[in-house]
């Protein structure tokens, strides 16, 4: 055999065992090879809808069929899963840090103020994680999952799809004081929140458009006890409320106690993802402060895309998809040399 020829095996044997690694070997990043590989990632973030296109091409298939029977047996869930994406992805990026369990060097981020008590869905990110490593071993990671189940339950809801970019690797951190710091909190002013989103590189359209994931789901009389009773304190109601909202908001969150009550974020549809809840601020019954300063807190570029999305649903759905996938690739770890893929989405692999 000649020189050519030997040369021509070798590289038909390199070629064939590097094919062979992207189809059997869980998790292998090709990613970064760019175009003329199974797929091509984003420029920034190495994330791409295709990355377990080859390793585990069930995954979505999976998260859904989980979601399926979560949300019928309790209809708020949805909304709670696609709330744990925002919390996990405001701090520290989307890296499922915010499933992490207390132990003994790390401090969870489900004890912060707005996540104690409040935050759920980590028994249905469970059932999904042991669902996956079932089907495919160390190769799915929970910040992936967060974000398939999020985009699932918004579908499930009523809500758009979106193209979603995978290959977020797990943190082997939490942040509490991140938590505490980075999650706008409910009573917050315009300027908190536009100052908040911007601190995670989302502006003010990410935020009017986000902002619209309170048409599902239900918050606690604690979260609006204010704007009943003390609102600039005073010990006076907040003025913007709608009087008959104000009295049907009064007798579910009592000036003490209730703390613990809850009431729907759109009280026309709430478990539709749907464009009523821009509706509901224009008629003065956004639920949380954060809500209605959306339209009465002087800028006039979120109040006027409030305006538009309460009259063109279609394009509430548009501008919601785009700032998901923006959201979603808040600061993600990948690649070998990032983070992990936990097999028990509650704590790190060296834990085991």
């Amino acid at each position: 055999m000649g020189f050519s020829d030997r040369y021509l095996l070798s590289l038909t044997m390199v070629s064939l065992f590097f094919s062979l690694s992207i189809a059997f070997f869980p998790g292998y990043d090709t990613h970064f090879m760019g175009s003329g590989f199974p797929y091509e990632a984003h420029p920034l973030t190495g994330l791409c809808p295709e990355y377990y296109q080859f390793t585990c091409p069930q995954a979505d298939k999976i998260v859904i069929s989980v979601l399926k029977e979560a949300i019928a047996k309790d209809p708020r869930m949805a909304a709670s899963l696609l709330r744990l994406h925002f919390h996990d992805c405001f701090v520290q990026g989307c890296d499922a840090s915010v499933l992490l369990d207390d132990s003994h060097y790390i401090v969870s981020e489900k004890n912060a103020k707005p996540n104690k008590n409040s935050l759920r869905g980590f028994e249905v990110i469970d059932q999904i994680k042991e669902q996956l490593e079932e089907a495919c071993p160390s190769t799915v990671s929970c910040a992936d999952i967060i974000a398939l189940a999020a985009r699932g339950s918004t579908v499930l809801s009523g809500g758009p799809t979106w193209e979603l970019p995978l290959g977020r690797k797990d943190s082997k951190t939490a942040s509490l004081k991140g938590a505490n710091a980075n999650i706008p909190p409910p009573n917050s002013t315009i300027q908190n929140l536009i100052a908040l989103f911007a601190r995670q590189g989302l502006d003010q359209g990410d935020l009017a458009a986000l902002s619209g994931g309170h048409t599902i789901g239900v918050a606690r009389c604690v979260n609006f006890k204010q704007r009943l009773y003390n609102q600039n304190g005073d010990k006076k109601p907040d003025e913007t409320l709608e009087r008959s909202f104000y009295y049907s908001l009064e007798r579910v969150c009592p000036r003490t106690g209730g703390d613990n009550n809850i009431s729907p974020l759109d009280y026309a549809s709430p478990v539709k993802f749907d464009n009523y809840y821009y509706k509901s601020i224009l008629a003065q019954r956004g639920l949380l402060n954060s809500d209605e300063v959306l339209l009465t807190g002087k800028d006039q570029f979120v109040a006027g895309l409030v305006k538009s999305y309460a009259e063109d649903e279609a394009l509430f759905f548009d501008h919601f998809s785009k700032s998901m996938v923006k959201m979603g690739q808040i600061n993600p770890l990948t690649g070998y040399n990032q983070g992990e893929v936990r097999k028990n989405c509650r704590r790190v692999n060296d834990a085991f």
